[in-house]
């Protein structure tokens, strides 16, 4: 049986009552980097409850990223989006070169039920997560333990209130990350504080940015399994850095790091089609194929977080990559007509830019083993500290911070 400490005993207990005893459907659970809130999830759910995960207790995120953290934990899971919402195909005319074409397209709608044997649903990295999806996951009915670190940015679209208002917010870091210097600083930012340059044991550093140059910036921007900003046109000059670092140029080659820009629900990336390519995705470029004069592309894609790559070939837009402009030449869609006029073809397009370098809120529900954050966080504004406090915590072994 897990040893836990006083205060994560006191949310066991309130959660245990809650669940029980308790009307209200939701109770939300709040807690800072290093309290150690997966841990006690599992703990809550499997001893205390005696739920069964992917059973009769449903454990979901926003991200299939997200998932793969709780997954890699032991904890089966899903993304929110797989649990309460259904496909279904419905054509469509679009206009796509001028002309109007039919498409096969996916919609979603919540579902009417979800399967009856689930008493709980566990929606972690709930700060991710908007209200108005947060009352689709309401209308089944089932109770809902929302957890999150509401010291993190805010979902990017919609707002969270939920969090605002915590029926328990874990405060005390358990005693495997009392000693650990990326939580020491992520404490500092989340208060607010000026952080000093130097170096904090061997894991993380805080550099000067005029310093950090040359071969030393080479190699260790070539160390980082992630490099994380605030500003688009540093993220777009580290990209073309890295590019260069790693003797790629033009169009993205075999092997190159790319992130998705855009949600496409239709798209599985894995052959059990438990993850969509969402917003947000990394992975490696594998043997693309492009056609230059309409702009257009085709690539295999593994995503980072899982073994496989995805099923399918995906045609993207490549004017972004082509003119240097950070652009989009097409629409969503690409198609090809024949001499009648009629599409012979029509291809659904996905988007994505290099990956090397990516924004804070594009790093939010994932975790690197070892990070560089250029600190950007004046740019946010009201939001600065949670910016920095977010991009702190994406690292799990390995912190540079440079400013």
């Amino acid at each position: 049986m897990l040893e836990l400490n006083a205060e994560q005993r006191e949310a066991d207990r309130k959660i245990s009552e809650w669940f029980a005893c308790a009307t209200r459907q939701v109770f939300v659970l709040t807690g800072y980097a290093g309290t150690g809130k997966t841990t006690l999830l599992k703990h809550v759910v499997v001893d205390t409850l005696k739920l069964v995960p992917d059973v009769s207790a449903a454990f979901v995120t926003p991200t299939g990223k997200a998932a793969t953290v709780l997954i890699n934990k032991g904890i089966p899971a899903c993304t929110v989006h797989r649990l309460i919402y259904q496909s279904l195909i419905q054509e469509q005319q679009v206009e796509v070169n001028g002309k109007t074409v039919k498409v096969e397209k996916l919609i979603f709608r919540r579902r009417d039920s979800i399967d009856k044997s689930i008493k709980l649903i566990v929606l972690d990295e709930a700060s991710m997560v908007s209200d108005d999806v947060l009352a689709d996951v309401l209308n089944f009915g089932v109770k809902v333990l929302l957890c999150g670190d509401n010291a993190q940015l805010p979902p990017v679209e919609g707002f969270n209130t939920y969090l605002k208002t915590p029926d328990f917010c874990l405060k005390d870091i358990v005693r495997q990350h009392k000693d650990n210097p990326i939580i020491k600083l992520s404490l500092l930012a989340r208060e607010g504080k000026f952080i000093p340059y130097g170096y904090y044991g061997d894991r993380a550093f805080v550099l000067y940015g005029r310093k950090f140059v040359g071969e030393r910036r080479q190699r260790l921007l070539q160390r980082a399994e992630q490099i994380i900003c605030g500003l688009n046109r540093t993220r777009v000059k580290i990209n073309d850095e890295m590019r260069a670092i790693k003797g790629f140029s033009g169009l993205p080659k075999h092997g190159e790091k790319l992130i998705c820009t855009l949600n496409n629900w239709e798209q599985f990336i894995d052959g059990e089609a438990r993850f969509n390519l969402v917003n947000g995705i990394i992975g490696t470029a594998i043997e693309p194929f492009y056609n230059e004069n309409d702009y257009m592309g085709f690539m295999q894609f593994k995503p980072e977080f899982l073994s496989e790559k995805c099923p399918d070939a995906l045609p993207f837009d490549i004017g972004i990559f082509k003119d240097g402009q950070y652009r989009y030449k097409h629409g969503d869609y690409f198609a090809k007509f024949g001499e009648d006029g009629e599409a012979t073809g029509v291809f659904t397009l996905n988007r994505f830019e290099y990956g090397y370098c990516i924004s804070c809120h594009k790093a939010q529900g994932s975790e690197f083993n070892s990070v560089i954050v250029f600190d950007e966080s004046y740019a946010f504004r009201e939001d600065a500290a949670r910016w920095l406090y977010t991009a702190i915590t994406r690292a799990r072994e390995k912190l540079i911070i440079v400013r």
